[in-house]
């Protein structure tokens, strides 16, 4: 995967780029919009990381422009704009994604395997957080090395929860998941499988965001 960093903090993006590419992504970097749109022009990406703060212009113009020149181009935007007005603003410009910094670098990667498997250019179906490894293709986890045995439903919900490492996922998101496959919903399934689920999985791994639903933090505990 190519990878085009829009990013003007050069110790960021250096730091980035190395992180990156240790992770097998092939990365361009630049520091300015209009540095970003004569790569874009010019180059083939399969999708943009761009931060909104640049010296010569805003970042969502960055995004507009390219759009208009290479319909379609993945982008996720990082930055620090983190009001939820902003990230409305960023994705309805066309934006895939949206991570407000600071960031984890965990969740970044997560992030882009998400995008990875959406483009279908995804090299692993291998998701790993913390101990557990999840199987995308073989429909199998691990944990700490150790196979455990889950249920369709559960297994259908951890891969919600990894595939979606760092945001929260509500009871109504999750219920979808299971939705899709015809399954019919008691009204507490989504908390009884998260029980069982969490009985086979690392302290803290799945976190309650009481009110508001389940997460699996990037740090998970191992």
């Amino acid at each position: 995967m190519r990878i085009l960093l829009v990013e003007d903090d050069i110790s960021l993006s250096d730091a980035l780029s190395q992180s990156l590419r240790s992770e097998g992504y092939a990365i361009n970097s630049v520091a300015t919009g209009a540095q970003a749109l004569l790569a874009i022009a010019t180059g083939e990406f399969t999708l943009m990381i761009l931060d909104l703060g640049l010296p010569d212009m805003d970042g969502l113009d960055v995004l507009r422009q390219a759009h208009r020149k290479k319909q379609g181009l993945p982008t996720l935007i990082l930055t620090a704009r983190d009001s939820m007005t902003d990230k409305i603003t960023g994705l309805d410009t066309g934006a895939d994604d949206y991570l407000a910094k600071p960031f984890d670098m965990q969740e970044l990667l997560a992030r882009l395997r998400v995008m990875e498997r959406r483009l279908g250019t995804a090299d692993s179906s291998i998701v790993t957080i913390g101990a557990v490894t999840l199987d995308l293709a073989s429909h199998q986890i691990q944990v700490g090395g150790e196979a455990k045995e889950l249920s369709r439903r559960e297994f259908m919900l951890i891969k919600a929860l990894m595939e979606n490492a760092g945001r929260i996922q509500s009871k109504s998101q999750l219920e979808t998941k299971l939705y899709e496959w015809g399954d019919e919903l008691s009204s507490n399934a989504i908390e009884v499988h998260i029980h069982n689920l969490r009985k086979k999985l690392p302290k803290d791994f799945i976190k309650t965001i009481r009110g508001v639903g389940y997460s699996v933090t990037t740090r998970a505990s191992t």
